[in-house]
């Protein structure tokens, strides 16, 4: 549990209601993985708007769930919104993909979702 990402936030946040709690992982799972996927996209078409928009929203749930990826997913962001044409975020991307493909997987197994 808490491998890829720590709940000390969220507990925080929801003070220890774990119902509450429960509610933002199952947040996660719906928003987070369909903004990557729409990040994702917006980077592979060079499309600077939405990857900026995509990486901009899932900046709040990403530092809530402590991926430890903050700072690489705000790279990405800053790619986006600074049209930054001569700069191949490729990497950086991959690590943010990857950080939420494990902590998606690691929240289904440990809420039971």
């Amino acid at each position: 549990m808490e491998q890829h990402y720590k709940l000390f936030r969220v507990r925080e946040l929801a003070d220890n209601d774990e119902d509450f709690i429960a509610a933002l992982a199952e947040a996660f799972l719906v928003e987070v993985p369909e903004d990557a996927e729409r990040l994702k996209k917006a980077v592979s078409e060079k499309d600077y708007y939405n990857a900026y928009q995509a990486a901009h929203k899932m900046k709040p749930t990403i530092d809530l769930f402590e991926l430890g990826i903050l700072d690489t997913l705000i790279e990405v962001q800053d790619w986006g919104k600074f049209e930054k044409r001569d700069q191949d975020i490729t990497t950086q991307l991959n690590t943010v993909l990857t950080a939420v493909d494990n902590t998606v997987a690691e929240i289904k197994s440990d809420f039971s979702l």
